[in-house]
This record gives structure tokens, C-alpha cells and sequence, in this order.
């Protein structure tokens, strides 16, 4: 189910809307200076998804302030770019949950269906075991799961917690604080 929908350039426009919301709220919120947001976009080039994304999913929402002595930059969360890694989100959590119980077969399917190499898998899989369990974010959250999910298997044992329509959307969005620091709540683990 998950990678057919990885392929789909209309399941990642869903993820394009809640990214543009967030985008929104923080423009609204202003900067804590008082001034006014203007828009000022990092270019980003994403592996792993399918063609036809078009050239809005090749920029990171992000904002400077107009005031002059000031030019803060906020960037807002994101549910499509997981920090500054240059898989999509969607692409690390997913290939990575895939990736417990390496088997050469699974190995070779998910450089097939995303063009991860087995060094990138591998170090993915240290950041969800060792870094991404010492984040602030992960120690701040994981009391919210009873019973407690399995750290040595994250991302999967956290995607197996989520329940809806789309469970990898919904850990996206749980996920979308650590993907930047200038917004309140940001802590960047990823």
C-alpha cells in the first residue's frame, strides 16, 4: 500500500496543502518583532518521489522579516522535507520503517522503488535508533504512546501507532515540529 502511494504525484499534492497551512499560520503569526513576513523560499532539489511534482515541491516554505535591523528568518514546519535531508520525508520514514529485517530482497526493492542506497538505509536506521531518541522532541512526546513504542524499530513501531486514512501522513504531521527551529516548539532532532 505505502510505496504504490509513494509513486502517486497526487498523494504528495496532499502533503503540499498541509505544508502550505502551516506556511500560512506562520505568516500570519508575523515575526516577534512585530514586522511583516515576506516570502523567501529555500530551493530544495527531492529524491524519492515521482516525476510530475512540479516546481512548487522543489521549495521550502520560508519567510524573512521586512523590518530593516531585523530580517529574521522563519521557517515554518514542514510535513514534505524531514530537516535538511535531501530524501522527502515520506521517503525517509517509510523506506527506513521498511528496511527492519534486512533481507537482500528488501534491500534491493527499496533501491528500486527510491534510489536509497544501502549506506543511506543504514544511516537513516543509527539516526531513528540513536539520535532521533535523544532529541528533545522524542523525550518531550513519547509518554503520549501507552504502551511504549520500540525504540529500536522506529520509525515503524511509531508508524504502526498512527490509525486513519493515512497513518504516514498523520507522522508526518507529528513529525513536522522537528523539521525546523525558528518556529515556537522547533527543535531541529531531524
Amino acid at each position: 500500500m505505502y510505496p504504490s502511494c509513494l509513486g502517486d504525484a497526487r498523494w504528495y499534492g496532499v502533503l503540499q496543502q498541509i505544508d502550505e497551512d502551516l506556511a500560512g499560520a506562520a505568516r500570519a503569526t508575523g515575526c516577534p518583532c512585530g514586522g511583516v513576513l515576506h516570502r523567501a523560499c529555500y530551493p530544495r532539489k527531492p529524491r524519492g518521489g515521482p516525476e510530475g511534482l512540479g516546481a512548487d515541491y522543489a521549495r521550502r516554505f520560508s519567510y524573512c522579516c521586512a523590518e530593516e535591523g531585523c530580517r529574521r528568518r522563519t521557517t515554518p514546519p514542514s510535513v514534505r522535507f524531514l530537516g535538511r535531508k535531501v530524501y522527502l520525508g515520506a521517503v525517509v520514514v517509510l523506506a527506513t520503517a521498511l528496511r527492519h529485517g534486512p533481507t537482500p530482497t528488501r534491500l534491493r526493492r527499496l533501491r528500486e522503488l527510491f534510489g536509497v542506497s544501502g549506506r543511506t538505509l543504514a544511516r537513516w536506521r543509527d539516526f531513528w535508533r540513536v539520535a532521533f531518541v535523544r532529541s528533545v522532541f522524542w523525550r518531550s512526546t513519547r509518554s503520549r504512546f501507552f504502551p511504549p513504542v520500540a525504540e529500536e524499530t522506529l520509525p515503524g513501531s511509531l508508524l504502526e501507532r498512527f490509525g486513519g486514512d493515512s497513518p504516514l501522513v498523520a507522522l508526518l504531521v507529528f513529525l513536522a515540529p522537528v523539521t525546523t527551529t525558528s518556529c515556537a516548539g522547533g527543535s531541529r532532532a531531524i
